[in-house]
């Protein structure tokens, strides 16, 4: 917080903003303005709907602070820049950004809101450091829709793939671009975001998921499918190796490489080992680019591949521990706000959990008869308990009357809300 200081003109919004991180850092099972307010002892949600609504302070400039935060105490020259995108279900219409769209947390089209993010992962641990909100076209062209939720000036319609590259140029102007991008196929599919990060002013290489009809020229000018390459391949070229450790033990997959017509660029393909319902071994595919002078080799690709994961957890970290997706607000400032706050509660715990994890636990089974340890030992320390240990910390009680008085001022705006809606259906009768 302390790091955030000089984005803020006055020192009221600054407290009102490390009440809301530690708020966020919180076991409250839902985190919105009116929670947070009382967890923070405020007598009403009005400082806290303040902060996030109408205070002077340059979000922006929060955002690079948590992102310098996350890359200077993480980077360990080893590090990997992931894009993916998350949303929020919504019921109304009011809120920015919301139609009725696809959503991945949800798996199927919704009436919601959609957020990229990008984090920012080594082996040591990860953090989200940027977020861009998704504005619908019709939203961006509507001006007394931007009026109305008070959309700057400079915020035009972008995919999210461009919103993905705009997150990455800010990391390339402070320098703290990784050597390393991966990413889905709403990224992979993007041919600007490619050619972006192979200029040579960027020079990134990049490891992208692309659908299997994605054209590629393998030599020559002539392009065929992707999936095309899975007849070039004999036995021989498939090897079996691990992308990662997970939770269950290691992830792996059958991995192979090609390269194309250009020598800096390949596609590797991975083929899951155990069939599907349908007896099938599903194939992903990806598209690579070496930066210029970096020797490659297969298990450079595959360890890039498997870094993908670490943002889903940040997703259900964020979600789950931190409020990511409890935002009750509707305009632009306000939900970016919330979001960047977000971030620096999760980087709190992520930065202490990374340079926490000195215990090991015993070594993982080898053969289906090893006999279970007497004593396991312990996991590495996790984000969501180093969340439990900073509340035992900081929790503390304001006692019978203040949570009274929350109590009747719940009540009692409820009952006003009431009488206003009612008032409105009459009126449109």
């Amino acid at each position: 917080m302390a790091g955030m200081a000089s984005c803020f003109r006055r020192w009221e919004p600054r407290v009102q903003a490390k009440k809301y991180v530690r708020a966020l850092m919180s076991d409250l099972p839902r985190k919105n303005c009116w929670t947070i307010a009382e967890h923070a002892g405020d007598q009403t949600p009005g400082k806290m709907q303040h902060l996030l609504e109408r205070a002077k302070w340059d979000t922006t400039a929060a955002m690079a602070s948590v992102r310098a935060f996350v890359c200077n105490r993480l980077d360990d020259g080893d590090a990997v820049a992931v894009l993916d995108e998350s949303g929020q279900e919504k019921k109304g219409t009011a809120t920015i950004g919301v139609k009725r769209q696809y959503v991945g947390c949800a798996g199927r089209i919704s009436n919601a809101i959609n957020v990229v993010y990008c984090t920012f992962t080594t082996k040591a641990g990860h953090a989200l450091v940027g977020a861009r909100l998704y504005l619908p076209a019709e939203q961006a062209a509507d001006p007394d829709r931007r009026t109305q939720t008070q959309v700057p000036e400079q915020v035009t319609f972008a995919t999210k793939p461009e919103l993905g590259r705009q997150i990455l140029a800010d990391l390339h102007t402070e320098d703290r671009l990784p050597a390393w991008v991966t990413g889905d196929e709403v990224y992979g599919a993007c041919p600007r975001l490619r050619a972006w990060l192979e200029t040579p002013e960027v020079d990134t290489g990049y490891v992208l998921a692309i659908s299997k009809s994605t054209p590629i020229a393998f030599s020559g000018d002539t392009k065929v499918r992707a999936d095309s390459a899975l007849k070039m391949l004999t036995a021989s070229r498939w090897s079996i190796d691990s992308c990662g450790a997970g939770s269950k033990g290691e992830r792996r997959y059958a991995w192979a490489w090609i390269a194309t017509a250009d020598p800096r660029r390949h596609l590797l393909l991975r083929r899951s080992l155990t069939p599907n319902t349908k007896g099938i071994h599903e194939v992903a595919f990806y598209l690579c680019f070496v930066p210029q002078g970096r020797p490659v080799t297969l298990r450079t690709l595959i360890t890039i591949a498997g870094r993908r994961w670490p943002v889903e957890e940040d997703f259900q970290t964020g979600k789950d521990a931190f409020g990511l997706d409890h935002s009750q607000v509707r305009t632009y400032p306000a939900l970016l706000r919330h979001l960047v706050l977000t971030m620096a509660a999760l980087a709190v715990c992520a930065i202490t959990a990374a340079h926490s994890r000195t215990t090991t636990s015993t070594p993982p089974p080898t053969s289906p008869t090893d006999v279970p340890p007497t004593d396991p030992g312990l996991i590495p320390l996790t984000v969501p308990e180093v969340k439990r240990l900073v509340n035992l910390l900081t929790r503390h009680w304001h006692g019978l009357e203040h949570h009274l008085h929350w109590h009747i001022w719940r009540r009692r705006h409820q009952a006003r809300a009431r009488w206003f809606h009612q008032r409105t259906r009459l009126t449109r009768q």
